[in-house]
């Protein structure tokens, strides 16, 4: 049996956010009312969050490059937050690759992934579908991946070269398959892992079910992140056959391990993470978990290879807010 060897190479972190709820309006962190959210309450990370404060969470891991994704901005200028991301890296270097908004079932879908597509560091867009809230609701309702407007906007993506990051639960994934065959040119990078929160034997059956058939089209990925539990503290070993069995359905060539930070804050801290993504694949070949760390992300993403630095003036990597 091979020696296990702990990854010690660059990160590519391939789903992180940015953002100052004070400076710049986002409906669920700016407003005085919180939303239903799925690690309960997220009071501590409505507050500014920059390169500074991921620098110090991420601490002695090599991060070498991140992957912005949208942060649910005003949704009446989804082109004002590429704008403003971009001269956060123009400051800082990174992020390296970014996840725009936009809504395709909107009017002027077309307009704003042109206006998207245009900007240096965006790969992709994300639009979060919505639909059946629990499995049992499946065939009651159906979400925005099978209406007709919204799927108008997903044939845009490919005219732009533009990727798709999609967030929703396993059991909406039917829903995805459909997609991803209609749209074949068009890769369809699953968000968080399908979501598996429901860690019960029939929960697992079916996220697994789900992701399998899933893993089947060649044109379709999967991001490890956002796999917390609410009100538990992130662990490796409520996590490692998760993290097993998608590397395994997808392959290390189609995964990527992801920090969703400062969200996933809410769990643990970013070392408790990725060193338990470490501990859960050392026993993968290393050409594997360079992968799954950086290369499939680095890949995918095209990131731009420029590299975190402080602006002058910045010596605390803490933010003071």
């Amino acid at each position: 049996m091979p020696e296990q060897r702990l990854y010690d190479g660059p990160i590519i972190d391939a789903h992180h956010h940015f953002w100052d709820p004070q400076l710049n309006f986002h409906p669920w962190l700016s407003g005085g009312e919180a939303i239903p959210f799925r690690y309960g309450d997220y009071s501590a990370i409505r507050r500014r969050y920059f390169p500074e404060d991921y620098l110090a969470d991420a601490g002695e891991h090599q991060v070498v490059a991140t992957v912005y994704v949208e942060t649910e901005w005003d949704p009446r200028d989804p082109v004002g937050e590429t704008r403003f991301i971009h001269e956060v890296a123009a400051r800082y270097g990174a992020p390296n690759a970014v996840v725009a908004q936009a809504w395709l079932d909107a009017p002027d879908a077309a307009q704003v992934l042109a206006a998207q597509a245009a900007f240096e560091r965006v790969r992709s867009v994300r639009h979060k579908p919505g639909g059946p809230a629990r499995p049992e609701e499946v065939g009651q309702c159906r979400c925005l991946m099978s209406d007709e407007a919204w799927r108008r906007g997903y044939a845009e993506l490919g005219r732009h070269g533009l990727h798709f990051d999609l967030q929703t639960p396993w059991w909406n994934l039917p829903e995805a398959e459909a997609l991803a065959r209609d749209f074949p040119a068009t890769r369809l990078i699953l968000n968080h892992a399908g979501l598996p929160s429901d860690r019960s034997e029939a929960g697992l059956a079916g996220w697994h079910a789900a992701m399998a058939r899933f893993a089947e089209l060649p044109n379709v990925a999967v991001k490890i992140s956002g796999i917390g539990l609410a009100g538990r503290p992130w662990c490796a070993e409520d996590n490692a056959w998760i993290v097993r069995e998608t590397v395994a359905m997808f392959g290390p060539e189609r995964a990527m391990f992801a920090s969703n930070f400062p969200v996933d804050g809410l769990c643990g801290s970013f070392d408790t993470i990725y060193s338990g993504f470490k501990r859960i694949v050392a026993d993968l070949p290393y050409a594997d978990q360079e992968q799954l760390f950086c290369g499939t992300a680095r890949r995918i993403y095209r990131t731009q290879p420029t590299a975190f630095r402080l602006p002058q003036g910045i010596t605390d990597m803490r933010t003071s807010a």
